[in-house]
């Protein structure tokens, strides 16, 4: 079948971006609320290195939605703990720093990006349960691979936030981004490069853009802009990137939600198994784990969209 979007379309009377689609992106992106000041001060005490839960505590608690937020968060599934927590303080200490630094990072911009307006040529829902997906699955891989606590967190919210620059494309330019897709159902290739090829930019570049508009840490900019080429980001992050790579090309195989990408690069899948020292076994057998933490994780949206 011949594509009506050809691959060599890169012409002036094509459908590059111009200047002018760029600036409108960048409009839509500075036209994005700030994070809160209380979650901007949350990022900040974690990231001192003599802070304390009672430092953090005092942050958080001048903050009745996000201390509830945490709370309810910390009292689900997701965490199962064994006995309910009604004191932030106590939640802090039991859970760690960085697992509620993650907490209210996620939150809030789930809060902030979630808005079914903001989905016009992808489906919002499938688009969710793609990032729960690629989020649980990250963090399985790094558990297996000896990941502390803590740190499987960071596995999980770069998971779940790998693909917010689809949102301002798609909500900005949803024909174009239609025709992306198509393009890339078509050609039988990957999303990203269908991007390109109709609106000379792609999500990862856009999700540049958001990082750094939210002043975000140098892992997850760096995962938001490299996800779909690991080997360009920062030496020391390649590892944790290539495994969420890995995750976000096991749901694109899966079919487990959708974020537009039908055709992921399989040469690329395979050598970021190769890379991660993930065996093509130990994939296989995380559907069914993988299917539970999605159903677990549903919170993180639920407790995201109450404040929309």
């Amino acid at each position: 079948m011949t594509a009506p979007f050809p691959l060599n379309a890169l012409t002036a009377g094509g459908f590059v971006a111009s200047e002018q689609q760029r600036k409108l992106i960048r409009k839509y992106i500075e036209r994005m609320p700030s994070l809160s000041t209380t979650v901007t001060k949350v990022l900040e005490i974690c990231n001192r290195p003599n802070t304390s839960p009672n430092d953090l505590n005092r942050v958080i608690s001048l903050d009745p939605v996000l201390t509830g937020q945490v709370l309810k968060l910390i009292n689900s599934a997701y965490y199962s703990l064994p006995n309910q927590i009604s004191s932030l303080t106590r939640a802090i200490i039991m859970l760690g720093l960085n697992t509620v630094k993650n907490l209210a990072l996620s939150t809030a911009i789930l809060g902030t990006m979630g808005r079914e307006e903001a989905f016009q040529s992808l489906s919002m829902d499938d688009f969710w349960t793609h990032s729960l997906c690629v989020g649980v699955t990250a963090k399985a891989l790094a558990i297996r691979q000896g990941a502390v606590r803590e740190q499987q967190e960071e596995y999980f919210v770069a998971g779940l936030l790998h693909d917010l620059g689809k949102i301002p494309l798609n909500s900005c330019f949803s024909k174009e981004y239609q025709q992306a897709q198509d393009l890339a159902g078509l050609e039988q290739i990957s999303l990203d490069r269908a991007e390109r090829t109709i609106l000379d930019l792609d999500h990862a570049e856009v999700g540049r853009m958001i990082g750094e508009k939210w002043q975000l840490n140098e892992s997850l900019v760096e995962l938001l802009a490299w996800h779909h080429q690991p080997e360009g980001a920062a030496p020391q992050l390649q590892s944790m990137i290539n495994l969420v790579a890995l995750a976000n090309g096991y749901a694109n195989l899966e079919g487990i939600g959708s974020a537009g990408n039908r055709y992921p690069d399989l040469r690329q899948f395979g050598e970021l198994l190769d890379k991660s020292g993930v065996s093509r076994e130990t994939l296989a057998g995380l559907k069914p784990e993988v299917e539970r933490e999605i159903d677990k994780a549903q919170v993180f949206l639920a407790v995201a969209k109450e404040n929309l």
